[in-house]
């Protein structure tokens, strides 16, 4: 991971940008900011006059002052806050309101004063919107203005609900919801008929008012909107651009975030660097596309116009013996043995040969991830004759529609009565279950019942995949690990129990190689998550004899992959396993024609993995390798590395 970090290199950022490594780190910093503010603000006997946002992005900002409160004292009796926005209509009560939000992520954990809080009021008349509005900026004047703004960004650019095409000198309003910010916030909703079409927020001029703006972002879906405020020009099709002539603005991201800024994606035409393999390798491979090149075909003009002419003099000044290098290791990447092949010379190949048939342990965050992300691999090994086991980590009830759930009851109660069966207290549950989902209004969270009936069905549909591949039900482990299990979007962090039934589970399998989802797109989001467990699991194992000899490989799900130069694994397909991969993904009925979470791609999951699969063979083909029908990808973790 290579990130500049000198004037030089930032000279295509017009606001200053700090990197960190991941979110909490960056999330602490942020907070250790606002704590001294307050504190300064305490010692001179003034109010400290904070600006709020929502979101998972800042969660751990707020969690941390909350922890600086409790642990180290951190007192909000000086402080005064003004929220950026809250939907329209929407009572303060709600599940999806910002006032709860708010309550539940902060004001509830620190002593500040329930009349110094304000967030925009969503239960007015439209009439009254307007005045509402007039008095929401003059409160905030009457304190002397913001004294810091802390801020998300849209994936459209928006900052607040200040969406694509509003003005810099836009005031506190009312304003008509973009339809990509509605769909990213349909989950929270239960779908996007109950979504609200309306917000109110902040405008952008009180904003920019702010004498200190921090803006964070975190994640690989965050990396094309950052490179846009921080190096496009200031426009309003991105908001966020207005704050690139703000005198004291940070954007503060994590490296997920940033990887299409100029100084991370091509340090090289920037200023003279170390090249080390990694980055030697991003760099060739991304020249070869940009040329629409292989790489055998790159020349030293190639090189010399395209700032690497350092790479060159790394390597005997010859594009051939870079060519040959970098070309090698990619071809190393490339194997149909994904457990390893047996008697060969394996110092060449990303797996080890022996143990000639292997323990594998896939974890799966939802009941599909496996099929999804890695189902050719998935086959493999099982073909190739390795002891394959599953651990599908959570239940994935809430991503079952009402309907489907709705039709499963009504099955079940129809077998039960068609055959006389005594089964009373399945009656109750899904009599009750039955019930709850007529009645179900918007927003409501699903009832134990319910979200019973969902997961079971859930985990049928994960047997019918496993028996499909090949391998008997005892060696598919349903989790159902506890931070899921909600009821709603919004999980709990990770705790104690859901990393010891990760332990539990790998010290009973003792696996050879380990599959987990490595997804980086979303940092608060149910994979994440799934995979800070794993993690969690692997430090405490470390010093298990039984681990010296387990691999961790991570993939990546059916919206992402790794870039072609990270890859440490590729597997190619057929086109019949292309299709058997298909009918594997079909196994999870609940989850076609149209699933609970869709977002913005209406493809459904088997369409978005093989289009994915596809895209990855056809960029190794570019590059001049073999041209496959499709591809799936891996990286490996090295966690001993860490000890």
């Amino acid at each position: 991971m290579l990130v500049l970090n000198n004037e030089a290199s930032k000279v295509f950022e017009k606001v200053n940008t700090d990197i960190y490594s991941d979110p909490l780190t960056a999330s602490k910093a942020v907070a250790r900011e606002i704590a001294d503010l307050i504190i300064a603000k305490q010692e001179a006997g003034e109010n400290c006059v904070l600006g709020l946002a929502t979101g998972s992005t800042p969660k751990q900002v707020y969690a941390e002052l909350g922890r600086l409160h409790r642990e180290e004292g951190l007192s909000f009796k000086n402080v005064v806050s003004f929220n950026l926005d809250e939907y329209y209509p929407m009572q303060p009560d709600s599940i999806q309101s910002y006032v709860r939000f708010m309550k539940e992520q902060l004001f509830n954990h620190v002593d500040i004063a329930e009349e110094n809080w304000n967030v925009p009021d969503g239960t007015l008349s439209e009439d009254e919107i307007a005045a509402y509005c007039d008095e929401y900026e003059a409160k905030i004047d009457s304190y002397g203005g913001l004294d810091l703004q802390i801020l998300g960004i849209g994936g459209n650019g928006h900052i607040g609900f200040n969406e694509s095409g509003s003005l810099k000198n836009s005031k506190t309003r009312m304003i008509a919801l973009d339809s990509i910010t509605r769909i990213n916030a349909a989950p929270d909703f239960d779908g996007l008929k109950n979504t609200p079409r309306k917000a109110v927020t902040m405008g952008v001029q009180k904003i920019y008012e702010a004498k200190r703006v921090i803006l964070m972002a975190w994640g690989e879906k965050k990396a094309g909107i950052m490179q846009k405020a921080v190096e496009g020009p200031m426009i309003s099709d991105v908001p966020a651009s207005y704050l690139q002539d703000h005198p004291n603005t940070s954007f503060v991201v994590d490296y997920a975030a940033s990887t299409e800024l100029k100084r991370v994606k091509t340090p090289w035409l920037l200023e003279s660097i170390e090249w080390d393999d990694e980055t030697a390798r991003k760099a060739v491979v991304r020249l070869a596309l940009k040329l629409d090149k292989p790489i055998l075909q790159l020349t030293d003009h190639d090189y010399n116009t395209n700032g690497m002419n350092d790479l060159l003099a790394k390597n005997d000044g010859s594009a051939y013996q870079t060519n040959l290098k970098i070309f090698t290791q990619l071809q190393n990447t490339i194997t149909g043995w994904p457990g390893g092949k047996p008697n060969v010379d394996d110092s060449t190949r990303p797996e080890r040969a022996t143990p000639e048939k292997k323990t594998v342990l896939i974890f799966s965050p939802h009941p599909d991830d496996d099929i999804i992300s890695m189902g050719g691999t998935f086959l493999r090994l099982v073909e190739q004759g390795h002891d394959v086991h599953v651990a599908y980590q959570t239940s994935g009830n809430i991503a079952v529609a009402d309907e489907e759930a709705y039709r499963f009851i009504d099955f079940a109660n129809d077998f039960n009565l068609s055959l006389g069966f005594d089964t009373k207290d399945s009656a109750n549950v899904l009599e009750e279950a039955k019930s709850f989902l007529t009645n179900k209004k918007p927003g409501d969270v699903d009832s134990v019942a319910v979200r019973t009936v969902k997961g079971i069905m859930r985990e049928g549909e994960a047997k019918a995949t496993c028996r499909f591949v090949g391998i008997p039900d005892a060696n598919a482990h349903f989790q159902k690990l506890p931070f899921y299990e909600t009821g709603t979007i919004k999980k709990n962090p990770m705790g104690a129990e859901d990393v010891q039934l990760t332990v539990d589970l790998i010290k009973e399998i003792k696996p050879h190689q380990i599959f987990a989802a490595g997804d980086l797109a979303d940092p608060h989001g149910t994979h994440k998550v799934c995979l800070d467990v794993i993690f969690a699991a692997l430090e405490e194992l470390k010093a298990e004899s039984f681990m010296e000899d387990c691999w961790v490989w991570l993939y990546r799900g059916a919206w992402h992959e790794w870039p072609v130069e990270e890859i440490e694994m590729a597997v190619p397909m057929s086109p019949e396993e292309v299709l058997k991969k298909r009918f594997g993904i079909f196994k999870h009925q609940s989850q076609k024609d149209g699933v609970v979470f869709q977002g913005s791609d209406s493809r459904e999951f088997w369409q978005r993995a093989e289009e994915r699969n596809a895209d990855t063979a056809n960029i190794y083909n570019a590059l001049g390798f073999t041209e496959y029908s499709a591809v799936e990808a891996f990286r490996r973790y090295r966690f001993l590395d860490k000890k």
